[in-house]
C-alpha cells in the first residue's frame, strides 16, 4: 500500500476488472494481492470479507503442505479438499475473489475445480506428462481447469526440466504441451518469477543455497530445486521477457490473437 501511495504514476492496485484495463491504458503496473495459501483466513470464514475490503482478489487453496483447506502437491496422502475447504471455495466464489490451484495436491486440485462455481486459476506450473514432478500438473487437472473456463499458467522455473537450468525453450515445450491439452482460451504464463532479471552473482548464489537449504528443514522443498539451479530461465532473465516470448511463439507459426491470450489475455479475461 505505502509502495502504491508513494509511486502513482508507476503502481496502480488492481480491485476490478476495470482496473486491469485501466492499468493497461495508463501504462502501469497493475497490482493484485493474493494469499499463496488460504492459512491467514485460519478457521474464521468471515474475515474472507475484511481482506476482501482491503483489497483481496485471489487466493491460493494450498501451498506445498497441508492446511485446513486440502492437502499440498507434498502431501503423500494426497487427500483432497476438506470439508473446511468446500465451504471456503463457495465463500471465495461468494465474494468473486479467485480461486487458486497452483501448489495444490492433485486431488485437492481436481475436488476444488468441480465445486467451485467459478472458473478458477493454476497460475503458476507445468506440464506433469512432460516432467513428472510434484509441482506440476496433470493432463487430467489441466484439462479439468480449462473445461471449466479457468486459466492455467506456465512458469519459469526449474521444474520445467529433470535436471540443469530450464531455457526459453523448455517454456515453449509446456506451452505448446498445455495448448494441446487445454486450447488457446485456457493457457497464460505464471512466471513465479520477479520482474526485474536476476544478477547471478556469488552473494544471489549464496543467499539461493541458503534459501534452499532452509526450505528443505521446514518441509517445503519440492522434487526439483536445487543449490545450484536458479530462479530464471536461460533467454528469458529479462524484464522485457514477454517480448521475447512473443517472437519465439511468433516463430513457430502460433498467430497474434493466440500470443495476445496466452501473454494475459486469457487472465484478463477470467479476472
Amino acid at each position: 500500500e505505502n509502495e502504491i501511495a508513494l509511486h502513482p504514476d508507476t503502481f496502480l492496485a488492481v480491485r476490478s476488472g476495470a482496473d486491469l484495463e485501466r492499468a493497461r491504458r495508463e501504462k502501469k503496473l497493475g497490482v493484485v494481492y493474493q494469499f499463496q495459501d488460504s492459512a491467514p483466513i485460519g478457521e474464521k470464514l468471515e474475515r474472507i470479507d475484511d481482506y476482501h475490503r482491503l483489497g483481496l482478489r485471489t487466493v491460493q487453496l494450498t501451498y506445498n503442505v497441508r492446511n485446513l483447506a486440502g492437502d499440498g502437491c507434498l502431501e503423500p496422502g494426497d487427500a483432497g479438499l476438506s470439508k473446511f475447504g468446500h465451504s471456503l471455495v463457495e465463500r471465495l466464489n461468494e465474494r468473486r475473489i479467485l480461486v487458486d490451484l497452483a501448489h495444490s495436491g492433485r486431488r485437492t486440485a481436481l475436488e476444488a475445480i468441480a465445486a467451485s462455481k467459478s472458473p478458477v486459476l493454476i497460475s503458476h506450473t507445468g506440464c506433469a506428462a512432460l516432467v513428472e514432478r510434484p509441482r506440476n500438473k496433470t493432463e487430467a487437472e489441466l484439462r479439468a481447469c480449462a473445461q471449466r473456463g479457468g486459466v492455467v499458467g506456465i512458469y519459469l522455473m526449474p521444474f520445467l526440466r529433470e535436471s540443469g537450468q530450464p531455457g526459453a525453450a523448455d517454456v515453449i515445450r509446456h506451452l505448446e504441451h498445455a495448448l494441446d491439452v487445454c486450447g488457446e482460451d485456457h493457457v497464460g504464463i505464471g512466471t513465479d518469477n520477479l520482474v526485474s532479471a536476476v544478477a547471478l552473482t556469488e552473494s544471489y548464489k549464496r543467499d539461493h543455497a541458503e534459501s534452499i537449504r532452509e526450505r528443505r528443514k521446514l518441509g517445503i522443498s519440492a522434487p526439483g530445486e536445487s543449490e545450484t539451479v536458479y530462479l530464471y530461465v536461460e533467454g528469458l532473465n529479462a524484464p522485457r521477457r514477454f517480448e521475447t516470448l512473443a517472437a519465439l511463439l511468433s516463430a513457430r507459426g502460433h498467430s497474434d490473437a493466440r500470443i495476445g491470450k496466452i501473454l494475459g489475455g486469457n487472465f484478463a479475461r477470467v479476472m
